[in-house]
């Protein structure tokens, strides 16, 4: 059983990194790996070996009348629900969160920001978007901050070679701003919500290391940008929201951003599980969208609604970290994971080499799978709450799918939304992603050796 859920777990995946190859979607892979994994566990017989776990006899003892094969099921249907609670909490969060951004961008909220932005100099933009991109990703989310600032190049600069250069740096600085923070991205709010991390250790120690990721390649870039005095090519033409004003825009920004930066802290007050505060944070956006918008009738409101917020989020982004969540977690439920962990510590005796190495993995193999492996693969009883190992694989993982464009959620939406090459961010910003993404390891290695 073993070697085929493997097997069928490799399959999976690889269909998954070359699914523009076969022409299969992703999130079609995710979920067929995901549910024949438990398949397999569920109608397989499970290695000699995993029956001398504890936790495994433990559970066994507790029904000492039945036959094997009926404990067996109880045994899988239970480890099956134990980790579907774990995903579902991961899963609500991102409904809530994508569900409030996509609310904020119905009432024109971001124009709040993009109206302010007039320059034609090519690196003030730079450092403008750059900069943008890191503290939106902090607040929002690196996925939702790609797809806002690609929306927001679109109406600032016309030329498409130049906007493909600055979505490369939007990848890098959402990646690197939502690094630190326990919203930022999915892989960080995944150590976050299973208690590897806690939200002011995460951005104490992060923060430094995820600026320098980012300042590293735009400092680069400042320095070597070989056409910085032609002016951009951009568009002076407003856009036009015929239903909301200024000042219903202003409301709902700060609105949008007030609720998302109360989650961490109504789960520091309340110790309930993250994805209670980002429901409540919708609940309150919901309110405030509803009352500002009572005046006008259902076909005005329609667009302003939250049904229609939640019939243009990713869904299949959704269904996809759960597809390969599921997959994960089956490997964790035959204890392959805590094997693979003891395997690499025995040949790399070096946990930081280790975890460098699963960041540099996440520019081909997506992050939110490697982190999820990571945390099956490492026991929080050895390895504690805010441990140095989660705090860089935080780090490295966020950060190191920059590298290449498939790496990330938000490279692979910059990627849809612009038309970008696998080749052409290969060769134009692979390096500098690589450049800030060492930069960074480098910074907080060194702070945890004289701080720690």
């Amino acid at each position: 059983m073993t070697v085929l859920l493997i097997g069928l777990f490799l399959i999976g995946y690889a269909a998954i990194v070359f699914e523009h190859a076969i022409h299969v979607n992703k999130t079609a892979s995710a979920l067929l790996t995901g549910v024949l994994c438990w398949t397999i566990i569920t109608l397989g017989s499970p290695p000699s070996d995993f029956l001398l776990l504890d936790h495994v006899k433990a559970f066994f003892d507790a029904y000492p009348s039945e036959n094997f094969e009926t404990i067996y099921s109880r045994f899988t249907t239970h480890e099956l629900g134990h980790h579907l609670s774990a995903i579902a909490e991961i899963l609500f969060f991102l409904l809530g969160a994508m569900t409030i951004v996509e609310l904020m961008d119905a009432h024109g909220a971001f124009r709040v920001i993009t109206d302010k932005i007039t320059t034609t100099d090519r690196v003030k933009l730079l450092w403008i978007i750059g900069l943008l991109a890191f503290v939106l990703a902090a607040i929002l989310d690196s996925l939702a901050t790609a797809i806002i600032m690609i929306t927001l190049l679109r109406k600032l600069v016309t030329d498409t070679e130049q906007r493909m250069f600055y979505a490369g740096l939007v990848v890098i600085a959402a990646n690197a701003g939502g690094a630190f923070s326990p919203i930022g991205n999915v892989t960080t709010t995944m150590l976050w919500i299973g208690g590897q991390i806690s939200i002011s250790s995460i951005m104490l120690w992060l923060i430094l290391p995820s600026i320098v990721c980012l300042l590293v390649p735009m400092v680069y870039i400042t320095y070597t940008m070989k056409d910085r005095k032609v002016p951009l090519k951009i568009t002076t033409e407003p856009v036009e929201f015929s239903d909301t004003t200024p000042k219903q825009r202003m409301t709902m920004f700060i609105a949008g951003v007030g609720v998302l930066l109360f989650v961490p802290i109504f789960k520091a007050v309340t110790h309930l599980p993250p994805y209670m505060g980002m429901l409540l944070a919708l609940g309150i956006v919901w309110v405030i969208s509803e009352m500002t918008n009572k005046h006008k009738d259902e076909a005005l409101k329609a667009p302003y609604t939250v049904g229609h917020a939640l019939s243009k989020i990713d869904s299949t982004s959704i269904l996809f970290f759960m597809g390969i969540l599921l997959s994960i977690s089956a490997l964790e439920s035959m204890h392959l994971l805590s094997a693979l962990a003891h395997w690499l510590s025995s040949q790399l005796s070096n946990l930081d080499i280790i975890v460098f190495i699963i960041g540099l993995s996440s520019a081909v193999i997506d992050n939110v799978p490697l982190v999820a492996a990571s945390m099956g693969m490492y026991d929080l009883a050895d390895f504690p709450m805010d441990d140095k190992l989660w705090h860089l694989m935080a780090y490295c993982a966020g950060t190191g799918g920059s590298i290449l464009i498939i790496g990330s959620a938000a490279g692979v939406a910059v990627m849809g939304m612009e038309k970008i090459s696998f080749g052409w961010y290969m060769k134009r910003i692979a390096l500098l992603a690589l450049l800030g993404y060492v930069a960074g390891t480098l910074v907080y290695l060194g702070l945890y050796s004289v701080l720690a």
